[in-house]
C-alpha cells in the first residue's frame, strides 16, 4: 500500500516565503481536529508555568491526540495558537522555534497567533487548536 502526499503547501508566484509557517495547505484524506488543547499532562497538572514550557507541553499533547486517531505531526494542516502576551512571546521567538522543532520536526502548516485577555483555565498562558488530515492510501 502506497500513502499518497498528505499535502501541498500554497505559496503563490512572487510572494515572499512564509517562515515558519505556510500561507495555505491542500490536504485530502480523513481529518482530525482537536479542541483547544493546554500546557498540563494527562492528569491536568501543570508542570511548566513559562510559556515556552507550556507550549512545547501543549504540542505534546497535540502529538499524543493525532497518535490517538493515527496521525502524526506531518500530518497537521493548521494550528491556531492564542496566547495571553505578545510581548513574551516574542522575546522567546528562538526558544519557542527549538520546542516546536523538538517535538513536531520541520514541517511548518499553516498557522495563526492570537493574542488574548485570558485563556479559561488560569494558569494557562498558551492554548492551541490543531487539524490535521490523514492522507488516503492507493494501492
Amino acid at each position: 500500500m502506497t500513502t499518497l502526499t498528505p499535502h501541498m503547501f500554497l505559496q503563490p508566484d512572487g510572494w515572499v516565503p512564509a517562515k515558519g509557517y505556510a500561507n495555505g495547505v491542500l490536504a485530502e484524506g480523513r481529518l482530525i481536529f482537536t479542541g483547544g488543547l493546554v500546557g498540563w499532562n494527562e492528569n491536568q497538572e501543570w508542570i511548566e508555568t513559562d510559556m515556552v514550557g507550556q507550549f512545547r507541553q501543549t504540542l505534546q499533547n497535540i502529538v499524543a491526540v493525532l497518535a490517538e486517531g493515527g496521525a502524526r505531526p506531518e500530518h497537521l494542516v493548521r494550528l491556531t495558537w492564542y496566547i495571553t502576551d505578545k510581548q513574551e512571546y516574542n522575546a522567546n521567538l528562538r526558544a519557542f522555534g527549538a520546542a516546536y522543532r523538538e517535538v513536531i520536526g520541520r514541517h511548518f502548516p499553516a498557522m495563526a497567533v492570537v493574542q488574548v485577555v485570558a485563556l479559561m483555565e488560569d494558569a494557562a498562558l498558551i492554548e492551541i487548536e490543531a487539524t490535521a488530515v490523514i492522507p488516503n492510501s492507493v494501492t
